[in-house]
C-alpha cells in the first residue's frame, strides 16, 4: 500500500474539511473561520479565509461541481460562498432555527443542501430566485434530540440524519420544483416532504455520531458512541429490514465513516486511525488497520517494554511518550471521500483534532 499524503496545517483541531472537485482546494473549518488552501505541487498553502461567522464554525462542503462552498457554524447561521472577482461572496440562508447548526452537506445534484441543529430539526435549503435567498423548509418528526450527522441517498431526495436520541432516520426531503420524483426503491417510492422512511436505534442507546449511504443507495450505515457499526438492509417500503447487523469493537468510538463498493466501510474516531470493516448481509467484521505499520503482540510486546525502562534506567532519564505510533496524533473528525465514484474508491482523506489532513489510497 502506498504511505499516506500527511498534510500538518496547523496545530489546531480541525472540526470540518472538504476538497473541491479537482481536488486543488481544500477548505477546513478552523474556529470561527473556513481556511481555504490551495494545492502547490506536494504542499498545501493558505490561500483565503472565508470570515462572517461569530462563533465556532461545525461543518463545511464544497458543491464538486458548481464549487459553492457552505459553512455552518454554533452562532445558528448558514452561508453560501460563491467566487467573484472581488473575493469570496456569501449568501445568508434563512434557518430558522434557535440552536446551533451542526452539520451541513450538499445533495448530490448541488440543487438544495441540508444543515443539522440542535434545535431538533433538519434545514432542507434551497435557492429562490425571485427573492435572490436561499430558504429552507424543516423536518421535524420524530426528532427528538440534536441532530449530529446527515447524510444524502444517491437520488438526492432521501436523506439519512443521526442523532443524540441513539437514531438514525431516512426521511423524504422532495421539494416541488427543486428535485425530480425519485424513481422506485427500497426507501418507496411516494415521498411527500417529511415522510420517514425508515427509523433505526442504536443498540446500547449510544449517540450517533455518523451515517452513510452504500453507492447504490440500498444500505445504510451509522456509528455510535458504544464503539459499533450498524448495517441496515431495507426490504421495501413499509416492510421491516431484511437485515440489521451491528458490528461491535473493543476500540474506542468512531466518528465518520463512508463506503467502500457495497461490502467495505471505512471508519476513523477517538482511536487515532482508519479502520476497513468488511462484510455483506450475513454478517460484518473488522477487517484491520489503513496504516501498514507492524503492530508487536505478546511476549514481542512485553520484552520491547522490559528492554525501554531498562534504556530508561541506564540513561537516567524518561523517554518521550507522547508521540502515538499512528499517522494522526489525535482523534479523526472527519472521514471523506478524495478519489473515486460509485463502487470504486481510489483514494479517501481524514482530518481530525491534530491539526492534520492525510490522504490515504485505499
Amino acid at each position: 500500500m502506498a504511505a499516506p499524503e500527511v498534510h500538518l496545517l496547523f496545530h489546531h483541531p480541525i472540526a470540518d474539511h472538504s476538497f473541491s472537485g479537482d481536488r486543488s482546494l481544500l477548505a477546513v473549518a478552523r474556529d470561527n473561520n473556513v481556511e481555504l488552501y490551495k494545492r502547490t505541487g506536494n504542499k498545501f498553502n493558505l490561500k483565503d479565509e472565508l470570515k462572517g461567522h461569530d462563533k465556532t464554525v461545525t461543518s463545511v462542503d464544497i458543491a464538486p461541481n458548481s464549487g459553492k462552498i457552505v459553512t455552518c457554524s454554533q452562532d445558528r447561521n448558514a452561508y453560501v460562498w460563491e467566487p467573484s472577482p472581488e473575493g469570496w461572496k456569501p449568501t445568508l440562508v434563512i434557518l430558522r432555527i434557535n440552536r446551533a447548526a451542526t452539520f451541513v452537506r450538499w445533495s448530490p445534484s448541488e440543487g438544495k443542501f441540508a444543515v443539522g441543529s440542535g434545535a431538533r430539526v433538519v434545514a432542507i435549503c434551497y435557492f429562490e430566485e425571485e427573492d435572490n435567498w436561499w430558504v429552507s423548509k424543516h423536518l421535524k418528526k420524530p426528532i427528538r434530540s440534536t441532530v449530529t450527522t446527515l447524510a444524502w441517498h444517491p437520488n438526492s431526495v432521501l436523506l439519512a440524519a443521526g442523532s443524540t436520541d441513539s437514531h438514525t432516520r431516512v426521511f423524504s426531503s422532495f421539494i416541488k420544483g427543486i428535485d425530480e420524483k425519485p424513481e422506485l426503491s427500497v426507501w418507496g417510492e411516494r415521498l411527500p416532504f417529511n415522510t420517514v422512511c425508515g427509523e433505526y436505534l442504536n443498540n446500547a442507546g449510544g449517540w450517533v455520531h455518523s451515517c452513510a449511504f452504500s453507492p447504490s443507495g440500498n444500505v445504510l450505515a451509522f456509528t455510535g458512541h458504544d464503539s459499533s457499526v450498524t448495517v441496515v438492509y431495507p426490504s421495501g417500503p413499509e416492510q421491516p429490514p431484511s437485515a440489521i447487523v451491528n458490528i461491535s469493537t473493543q476500540l474506542l468510538p468512531f466518528c465518520s465513516l463512508i463506503w467502500n463498493g457495497e461490502n467495505e466501510i471505512i471508519a476513523g474516531g477517538y482511536d487515532c486511525e482508519a479502520y476497513r470493516l468488511q462484510g455483506d448481509e450475513s454478517g460484518w467484521q473488522l477487517a484491520g488497520s489503513l496504516e501498514s505499520k507492524g503492530r508487536a503482540s505478546g511476549g514481542v510486546q512485553d520484552e520491547s517494554a522490559l528492554n525501554m525502562f531498562r534504556q530508561m534506567d541506564l540513561r537516567g532519564k524518561i523517554q518521550n511518550d507522547t508521540q502515538l505510533k499512528t499517522v494522526h496524533q489525535n482523534t479523526i473528525s472527519t472521514v471523506r471521500v478524495y478519489e473515486g465514484s460509485g463502487s470504486t474508491l481510489g483514494k479517501c482523506s481524514t482530518s481530525g483534532v491534530d491539526g492534520r489532513v492525510v490522504i490515504w489510497t485505499v
